[in-house]
């Protein structure tokens, strides 16, 4: 049942509006709102957020698939331009991180249960993909696996470094060495949708970066000295968990206009959640928090911070935004904060049978 209402989500999801609060009272607009809201992804009915515009995102489209069931096959067919659907099978071991660079119009996607894994701690060798310069990308329903957080300066199990139009989907991170997944460098127009992110392992003390717990899942822009982020970074988190294990960057934002979205934050080893860095954009909007500490951590030099409609349970910390944060361009599928404790935590993640389309 659960399966069926999420293939039929564009309907079935949308228990309170379609678009952000800001358009409630124009919801109905949300079939003409945004470019590339209503254009076919596969059998997707949108691309919600901000991978909507400048084009829309579409990746591989209905191109031909090539499986892949080994770490040669998947690096050679992610450094293959020609190869624009990539279909994981199984548990690949990721022996030197994968390079996937200046390529545009691809999808790579898992089938059930498929799983790329690193087991490498070192400063170097660290991290499962680096995904750099690429245009137009699908990432779907693959499970991320590192080998625990160590503070090496090492590399995160996923990177998007200057890369526009990005749709990263159903997707789980865990356990990264440096983080989960970072987006950086003048990326733009990326949408993160139904994602997981946690730690099982325990973090690993003593890394030549100086931190003994570095469960830092997801940090947005690199430095506030990586002014060529301003006007960039544009992400929507939509649907994500953040959940056990967690410590901080839930996310970590600068420069960005960030749209955090019916989310859910439930990790009780948390020391703060969503983290308003150097020029940082962001709206917080009907996300659940729940159990953890400081919800929304309003540093230095941030631009502004809405927070609106948000559901706190046994939290401690700041849950206020200050001044006025973006409006959105786009329309997105959206539910009741009420809504988002069930819904994410029984649909984010590698949940979907493969190349298929859940709420959105």
């Amino acid at each position: 049942m659960f399966l069926l209402t999420l293939v039929l989500g564009f309907t079935a999801c949308n228990t309170e509006e379609i678009g952000s609060s800001q358009n409630d009272a124009n919801s109905s607009a949300a079939t003409s709102a945004g470019s590339g809201l209503t254009a076919k992804v596969g059998n997707c009915a949108q691309v919600p957020g901000w991978a909507s515009q400048n084009g829309g995102t579409t990746g591989g489209g209905t191109s031909a698939e090539t499986t892949v069931t080994t770490y040669a096959q998947l690096k050679s067919a992610i450094e293959n331009a020609a190869v624009k659907v990539i279909k994981v099978s199984g548990t690949i071991t990721v022996t030197t991180r994968l390079s996937f660079q200046d390529q545009t119009g691809k999808t790579i996607y898992g089938a059930s249960g498929a799983k790329l894994v690193s087991t490498n701690q070192t400063k170097d060798a660290s991290g499962i993909i680096n995904i750099k310069r690429c245009k137009n990308i699908i990432i779907r329903n693959l499970i991320f696996e590192g080998p625990g957080a160590y503070d090496t300066d090492g590399w995160d199990n996923a990177i998007l470094d200057e890369c526009t139009n990005v749709w990263v989907d159903h997707c789980e991170f865990r356990d990264g060495v440096d983080g989960n997944f970072d987006i950086k460098n003048k990326s733009d127009y990326i949408s993160v949708t139904y994602s997981k992110f946690h730690y099982l392992k325990p973090p690993k003390a003593g890394g030549s970066g100086g931190s003994d717990d570095h469960r830092y899942s997801n940090l947005i822009g690199s430095s506030d000295g990586a002014t060529g982020d301003r006007g960039k970074l544009r992400i929507t988190f939509a649907r994500c968990w953040w959940a056990p294990g967690c410590k901080e960057r839930m996310p970590r934002v600068r420069f960005g206009k960030v749209h955090i979205i019916n989310s859910y934050f439930n990790s009780t080893v948390s020391n703060k959640c969503i983290a308003a860095g150097f020029e940082a954009d962001i709206r917080v909007e009907k996300n659940v928090f729940e159990g953890v500490k400081t919800p929304i951590d309003l540093m230095t030099g941030y631009t502004a911070v809405t927070a609106v409609d948000n559901i706190f349970t046994n939290t401690s910390g700041n849950t206020a935004g200050s001044k006025t944060a973006f409006t959105p361009p786009y329309s997105i599928v959206t539910l009741a904060a009420s809504a988002v404790k069930a819904d994410v935590s029984g649909g984010a993640g590698a949940t979907l049978g493969g190349n298929t389309c859940g709420s959105f």
